[in-house]
């Protein structure tokens, strides 16, 4: 590949500088070529990043066969992109295959060190240079703000440049929608532990780019580990091994003891606030919902080891002690509460036998939501039909003003009856919003009310 056809992937991201010496028309510096082998000192993840769409894996669902991504790199024939994944899925490793193998004029940015004033230049470049189809790669897009995204609209839009965005974050939260809109969205996996556990393998033998010249051997067992331990980031799984690797003498074989001293080192990946913070409590509620106190266990235990706020954990149970259990099984709220109140009294750790208790307890719990959905109901028929008026009988009768307006007059004491059932209705025009399931105690519930509706169906006041 020609020297002057991947321009900047591999050099640091762009400054003032480098910008301006593009501006200039002059030729940039690529010694830094992805055509060119990466430099031994270079860490082994992007050593070994793939240099086609054939070699990238994990990611069947976009580059495999009959996929669209390939057949619009194939054909040059792609817009803009969004590359949407977490960490060391290989986001920006796709972006330096399609500028590649479709040997785009590329230029590289960072959003975290770029700013308005060296858009402004590169976009302006590209405006100028139509016939170099300028390739603009944006690494943690997520991180520019409005106005730096409104910027990209009008030569996104008109071509003058392609834009691939990479981010760990959900486009639909941090991409304004007009770019959203432009451009193809591509999300990204995990990469299975099988595939990292491959690629582990195949860096341990290649002395050409990976670390072949250590003549290390691990066993099959011991790099499937080490791949479980990087949680799908390959870029976090080839640096390891690196680590470790470098870490032997010459010739020494990797074991199982070796991975088990990295792992006690190891803090697992959980974004607190972004996707993976929202992603994780989804399954933990649904699986307590789903009555799986194992699942709903080993996601709580993610969220600890994590680093989540117990406070919010505690929330989320009181929440899902009425939505979901109710009145099937009223000591779920009584239960989720004072695990709550432990969060704040006793603290981490200890705190987590709590949450343990109440997480156990409301996932073995019978289910209901009927309490939940006759409020639904009941709302939903007032924003239909209007309100109805409190009947007189029911009104305070607080002042001589209430009373001499008859408030309260022809109110039956509940008390005064069987049962304490008198028959009287408490709505001008009655509806039935709450239908009782036969769930847990629910179903005593149901007896009851259905005893009391015969009652007072009987009765001469009804």
């Amino acid at each position: 590949m020609a020297k002057d056809q991947s321009y900047l992937f591999d050099e640091p991201p762009p400054s003032r500088d480098t910008t301006a010496r593009i501006v200039s028309g002059t030729s940039p510096d690529t010694s830094g070529d992805i055509g060119t082998e990466p430099a031994p000192f270079r860490p082994l993840a992007v050593r070994m990043r793939p240099r086609t769409i054939s070699e990238i894996v994990g990611q069947e669902h976009l580059v495999g066969e009959g996929c669209l991504l390939p057949r619009l790199v194939a054909t040059d024939s792609f817009g803009s992109i969004l590359l949407y994944g977490p960490p060391g899925c290989g986001k920006t490793t796709i972006a330096e295959v399609i500028a590649n193998e479709t040997r785009s004029h590329c230029i590289r940015l960072n959003a975290v060190l770029s700013n308005v004033a060296e858009l402004r230049e590169i976009l302006a470049y590209a405006r100028r240079n139509p016939q170099r189809r300028t390739l603009l790669f944006i690494d943690e897009i997520h991180r520019f703000n409005k106005a730096q995204q409104d910027l990209l609209l009008p030569d996104v839009e008109q071509g003058n440049v392609r834009l691939i965005g990479a981010t760990t974050h959900n486009p639909g939260f941090y991409i304004i929608p007009p770019l959203v809109s432009r451009s193809h969205l591509f999300r990204l996996e995990p990469l299975p532990e099988e595939a990292i556990a491959r690629l582990l393998k195949r860096a341990l033998e290649d002395g050409e780019r990976g670390l072949g010249s250590r003549q290390c051997v691990a066993d099959v067992k011991v790099l499937a580990d080490l791949a479980r331990l990087c949680g799908g980031d390959l870029r976090r799984a080839l640096n390891s091994l690196e680590t470790l690797v470098l870490g032997l003498q010459v010739g020494q074989p990797l074991t199982q003891a070796d991975v088990e001293i990295f792992a006690r080192e190891r803090r697992i990946r959980y974004d607190a606030d972004e996707d993976e913070h929202y992603d994780t409590i989804s399954a933990f509620i649904k699986s307590v919902r789903g009555s799986d106190p194992d699942a709903a266990l080993y996601w709580m235990a993610k969220m600890l080891l994590g680093g989540e706020d117990p406070r919010f954990i505690a929330r989320r149970l009181v929440i899902l002690a009425s939505e979901d259990i109710g009145l099937a099984d009223s000591r779920g709220l009584q239960i989720a509460v004072s695990a709550f109140q432990a969060v704040d009294m006793v603290g981490l750790p200890e705190a987590e036998y709590a949450l343990a208790h109440a997480t156990v307890f409301l996932a073995t719990c019978p289910k209901s939501n009927t309490a939940g959905m006759a409020l639904h109901k009941a709302k939903a028929h007032i924003q239909e039909y209007g309100v109805q008026s409190v009947p007189k009988s029911l009104r305070d009768t607080g002042g001589n003003v209430s009373k001499a307006m008859g408030h309260g007059k022809g109110y039956l004491y509940s008390h005064d009856y069987p049962e304490a059932i008198s028959g009287q209705e408490y709505m001008e025009r009655p509806i039935q919003f709450f239908h009782p399931g036969s769930n847990g105690a629910e179903g005593a519930i149901a007896e009851r009310l259905a005893h009391w509706r015969a009652r007072k169906a009987a009765m001469p006041n009804s």
